[in-house]
């Protein structure tokens, strides 16, 4: 990871925007668990003080990734479900867009589901159970909604066919993860998401 010196002084939100690219970066690198608060001033060219000047403490750092992450995420999901032309393409729309997110910032299923993380911190593991759950509602939402324009099986169970969403990805991720370079993440999707969708989506039974 390249160095960057900092020239000028930064405001308080720019120095606590500039720690969390550093924390996301690091742990893409290194792992979550292996990320030091001197591996982050390191990086930033940076005395460990200086970073506690803006996080009191390494959980609060976290946290505020956390916070980065849902952020960022949720924009991404709402710019793809926006161009869509009705609720199952904002579906696809929606996991491709997150497939990309993924590939952009590795470290972030490392994050949402470091066993470490989780059990260290009540306030994290808080966030992260908020931030699946209104994903999956979300999805669940869409899937009603695909139900009631006749595009979904009229017996589909859409909360369950959510977490099968949610976990479809975080599958892919972990394969992704364990394989490196033999199974690219964007080619799974590709293949993987007309079978997810073959299933609940209502066939024409007309011959």
């Amino acid at each position: 990871m390249s160095k960057e010196t900092i020239k000028r002084r930064l405001s308080t939100g720019e120095r606590q925007s500039e720690i969390i690219r550093v924390a996301v970066e690091l742990a893409a690198e290194k792992g979550v668990d292996s990320v030091t608060t001197q591996d982050m001033a390191d990086a930033m060219q940076l005395t460990q003080g200086a970073i506690f000047r803006h996080f009191a403490t390494k959980d609060d750092i976290w946290v505020a990734v956390m916070q980065w992450i849902r952020d960022r995420l949720m924009k991404v999901l709402d710019k793809a479900a926006s161009d869509a032309t009705d609720p199952l393409n904002a579906i696809e729309r929606m996991f491709f867009a997150h497939i990309t997110f993924i590939g952009k910032h590795p470290a972030i299923p490392r994050l949402l589901f470091s066993e470490l993380l989780h059990k260290k911190n009540s306030k994290l593991r808080q966030l992260i159970q908020e931030i699946i759950s209104g994903y999956e509602a979300r999805i669940a939402g869409l899937l009603e909604s695909a139900k009631s324009q006749s595009l979904a099986l009229d017996d589909l169970d859409s909360k369950s066919a959510a977490v099968l969403y949610i976990g479809m990805i975080q599958g892919m991720v972990m394969q992704a993860s364990i394989f490196g370079g033999k199974r690219s993440l964007q080619q799974e999707a590709v293949k993987t998401f007309p079978i997810y969708l073959y299933g609940i989506k209502k066939r024409n039974n007309a011959v």
